[in-house]
């Protein structure tokens, strides 16, 4: 197993309590070897004007899976602050309705940056996009 910090669903989940995470509904619900899952709903909170998931909003879910995924893979989680530095989403389907799931696995896990592979699909298993999110360790200090 990577995650180092041993984690589980109730602190990854906690992490996000009164951000734009819990705002737009997304959830932690499965904790794997190497890789988390996460789902999101498709409703008024993320969907754009046409009635389809807003591309924004599936970034969203992939940037908060990927630096979610930089804390828990250290062995101290809070030691080190995760920032975002790269992330980038190839949109290939749409979503109308239901939840969306992300599925985040390492590309490469160094001392002072991490590199995630995030996969959203809807709930038939169709993708719906998938993003590349590169983070960068900090020392506490240097925030």
């Amino acid at each position: 197993m990577i995650w180092e910090s041993n984690p589980n669903l109730n602190m990854i989940n906690a992490t996000g309590f009164k951000t734009l995470v819990s705002h737009i509904g997304i959830e932690f619900i499965e904790i794997g070897e190497d890789y988390l899952v996460a789902k999101m709903p498709v409703d008024e909170r993320t969907k754009q004007p046409m009635g389809l998931l807003h591309g924004g909003a599936s970034v969203v879910l992939a940037e908060t899976m990927g630096s979610i995924a930089s804390v828990v893979v250290q062995k101290n989680p809070f030691d080190k602050g995760v920032v975002g530095v790269e992330i980038n989403a190839n949109h290939l389907s749409s979503a109308k309705e239901g939840y969306v799931y992300g599925k985040v696995t390492p590309i490469k896990v160094g001392r002072k940056m991490h590199v995630w592979n995030i996969e959203v699909t809807d709930e038939g298993g169709k993708k719906i996009c998938v993003s590349r999110l590169t983070t960068m360790l900090l020392d506490k200090s240097k925030e």
